[in-house]
Formats: C-alpha cells, structure tokens, sequence
C-alpha cells in the first residue's frame, strides 16, 4: 500500500501549476546545456534534446565513457557511461555519457549555470588524466554548489 499513497503523492504534486514551470525548466536547462556542449566540441546522439537527458558520444574528443565518467566523478560532476547506437566498444567501456538536469534544476540553477557547468564539463574532459587539474575543478565546483543548495537538507548543522 506504500506504492499506492506515494504515487496519489507524486500525482498530486504533478496536478500544481508550480510542477508544470519546474519541469519547462528542467527542458530549458537540458537544451542550454546540450547547446554549449556541442559548441564545445562534444557530439550529441540526437543532435540536441527536447527532455531531460543528453547522450554524448565522448570518442569525438578522444575518450572512452568510462574514462569520461571517471574523470567527471573526480571533478565532482555525475554523470553514466552510456552505449550509444550502433556503438562498437563494449558495455563496461562505452563510447558515450549521459547526462541529466533534473537534480540541477531542483537545486534552482537556470541557463547561465547550465553554461557553466558544460564548461566545467568540457574542461574535465579535456584534462581527464591530470589530478591536480581535477582536484581544482573539483574546488571550484565544490564552491559553486554552495550558491544552490539541496532542497530538503540543513548544510548549516
């Protein structure tokens, strides 16, 4: 019965007019990230995005998904490793990413921090084998995030 009273609750959040704004932005933040993203070189499944997600096929700068995930986590971006169509490298070491902007979005981040953010992206990729480099990404992230805070968690106590 728990199923049941969390989905007439994910429902009626759904129903408020608050919830159809959130998720015009969750697109708006997907397709301004996805647009600085191939500008910076990155190469898209579907050439752009109309939802939430983008498929980046990594091997157009020269890495593997697995080594693009590995590199973004240590920068302290999540994204997955992700096969894309007709991809030629196996499961475990894909030749894409996939990314979101759903938990972004909640944490109450619009276009000029989604640009921001495809550049540290970009950046991580680009120095994906320099630990210092990371670690400094890292930082700047760390110090960025502060500005948008996870709803629902107290980072004062």
């Amino acid at each position: 019965m728990h199923i049941v009273a969390a989905k007439a609750v994910c429902f009626a959040e759904a129903l408020r007019p608050d919830f159809r704004t959130y998720a015009e932005q969750i697109v708006a933040n997907a397709r301004t990230l996805a647009d600085a993203l191939l500008s910076g070189g990155l190469r898209l499944v579907s050439g752009g995005t109309d939802n939430h997600l983008m498929m980046c096929d990594v091997t157009a700068v020269g890495l593997s998904g697995k080594i693009a995930e590995h590199a973004l986590d240590h920068a302290g971006i999540t994204v997955n490793k992700n096969m894309i169509p007709y991809d030629p490298r196996k499961p475990m070491d894909p030749s894409g990413i996939r990314i979101g902007t759903a938990a972004l979005t909640t944490r109450g981040m619009k276009a000029d921090e989604m640009k921001q953010v495809a550049n540290w992206i970009l950046q991580t990729l680009k120095v994906h084998d320099n630990p210092a480099a990371l670690e400094n990404i890292r930082h700047e992230i760390a110090q960025f995030a502060r500005h948008f805070p996870v709803p629902g968690i107290d980072t004062e106590t």
